[in-house]
């Protein structure tokens, strides 16, 4: 079932034993992201955290509700990630009934997709409140690491709209709040609302921007998903949450957010303006430097009458921003399969910082294969970011780091099997010689075939006899050696 409010999944939550009130004072500025950053490193993601009197501000604030594995999938409305994935696979898979009874099986289908497009109300709840004289500095906004450039909006859903088509994107984007009524809006290249704001750019036009917080979390996983291109958010969020979502007309700009938000804040980006934004403590566990971004100014804000002010904390994994990544690997999967079947599973380690590093296991058809699907993932969406690319056989287990370094060490030759190649990179990348793009590698860790120039014997694995391994089953079970 969807949530009708955050409100609603911070209860849930609570129910579930997974959620902490702390009834202290505790300072935005640092001693939030300190507790934090110490129970998101706690085993299995630590408890979610609802710090209900922040200094500062009259508004509670919830950190680290998508935290865990369970908590990212109660977040989605599943008790498993992979729920959502074969619903995709499924969609995927559909083709075009031929005869009658399998035409009445389609309709159900057909019925459930109708449901996910977004519809619009009159009035909502992130509305109850509207403040036509913006104060940020009301929010409990935090300020994460000790030499961040001040405070920043972390969770944030950033609307916009394309002012040549008019289609919309919601991307999470950082804000840093400069004072009551501007903050940065950092906008990478790559990004949805980066080309929204591009065009309005060489058209010398202002961009009308919303930006929505809290609500269903599933419509916050939305925003961060590497959707393709012209697939709206909402229509993804509707289909996450088997509901579609219900949208309201904001106040002063003319553009529609989810009416269950916390707080919307309403404004605009004027055609070439910039501020220096930065530095942050990023997700990559580095600051990622200041440089000059689009300056956000917000002409009203509306919220709930009793909102809460969700917010998340990024830096050196494992953190919460790391569950988010899990709940993509796993959901996009059939979207990649879909266009390259040779791919049997994917793993994107937290500590590999989301794209950076993917291990990709595929059923090898033919000679160089494996070198087909690097070209073809880092061609491939946001893939085009990725830095170190590992491929292995099927039979190898992606997410065994043990058994993905054991395949790299015994079937990789560093000079024929290492690809070397210059692309794309993510902007928040400090090791590249230039902004936004440098080196790529690929490792080839699949068997070698003797089509592909291996003209020496493969040798076989060591695999124990299944019979002798029966044999001793119960001795190992007397003794208490295997359970």
């Amino acid at each position: 079932m969807p949530y009708s409010s955050l409100n609603e999944f911070v209860e849930f939550l609570e129910k579930k034993g997974e959620l902490v009130r702390i009834q202290d004072e505790v300072d935005p500025v640092l001693e939030i992201t300190a507790i934090a950053d110490k129970v998101s490193k706690s085993p299995q993601g630590g408890k979610a955290l609802l710090f209900e009197k922040p200094k500062g501000s009259p508004y509670p604030v919830l950190i680290n509700a998508f935290g865990s594995y369970k908590r990212m999938s109660w977040a989605l409305g599943v008790e498993n990630l992979e729920e959502h994935a074969g619903a995709i696979r499924e969609l995927m898979e559909l083709k075009p009934p031929k005869g009658f009874v399998e035409k009445l099986k389609f309709l159900p289908k057909l019925a459930d997709i109708a449901k996910f497009p977004p519809t619009e109300a009159g009035k909502g709840a992130c509305q109850e409140v509207v403040e036509t004289r913006p104060d940020l500095t009301a929010l409990p906004v935090l300020k994460c690491w000790p030499q961040d450039g001040g405070r920043f909006i972390t969770f944030p859903l950033v609307y916009t709209q394309d002012p040549e088509t008019g289609a919309r994107n919601i991307g999470m984007y950082r804000m840093q709040v400069y004072d009551a009524a501007t903050t940065g809006m950092h906008w990478q290249v790559h990004h949805g609302g980066a080309g929204h704001h591009r065009k309005a750019e060489k058209m010398g036009k202002r961009l009308e921007v919303a930006v929505a917080l809290g609500g269903d979390p599933a419509l916050t996983y939305a925003a961060t998903a590497p959707l393709p291109e012209g697939i709206d958010e909402l229509l993804f969020a509707g289909f996450l949450r088997k509901k579609s979502v219900e949208l309201v007309k904001c106040e002063t700009v003319d553009l529609r957010v989810h009416a269950d938000a916390d707080f919307v804040l309403e404004g605009y980006v004027e055609a070439g303006e910039r501020r220096l934004e930065g530095p942050f403590g990023d997700h990559t566990g580095y600051y990622s430097l200041a440089d000059q971004y689009p300056v956000f100014h917000v002409t009203c804000i509306t919220r709930r009458k009793n909102p809460i002010y969700p917010t998340t904390l990024v830096g050196k994994p494992p953190m919460e921003d790391g569950y988010l990544g899990k709940a993509t690997e796993r959901l996009f999967l059939p979207l990649m399969q879909k266009m390259l079947p040779e791919i049997t599973d994917i793993e994107l380690p937290v500590e590999g910082i989301f794209h950076n590093l993917a291990i990709v296991s595929i059923d090898k058809q033919y000679p160089q294969h494996a070198r087909k699907v690097m070209f073809a993932l880092w061609g491939l969406g946001q893939m085009m970011l990725n830095k170190i690319l590992v491929i292995v056989d099927k039979d190898t287990n992606v997410h065994d780091y043990g058994q993905v370094l054991w395949r790299v060490g015994n079937c990789m030759d560093a000079k024929r099997d290492v690809v070397v190649t210059e692309g794309p990179l993510d902007v928040l990348d400090h090791t590249s010689p230039m902004w936004a793009w440098g080196g790529k590698m690929g490792i080839d860790a699949t068997k070698k075939w003797k089509e592909e120039g291996f003209n020496r014997e493969w040798p076989e694995e060591l695999v124990m006899d299944p019979s002798v391994e029966q044999r001793v089953l119960p001795i190992l079970k007397k003794y208490g050696l295997v359970k």
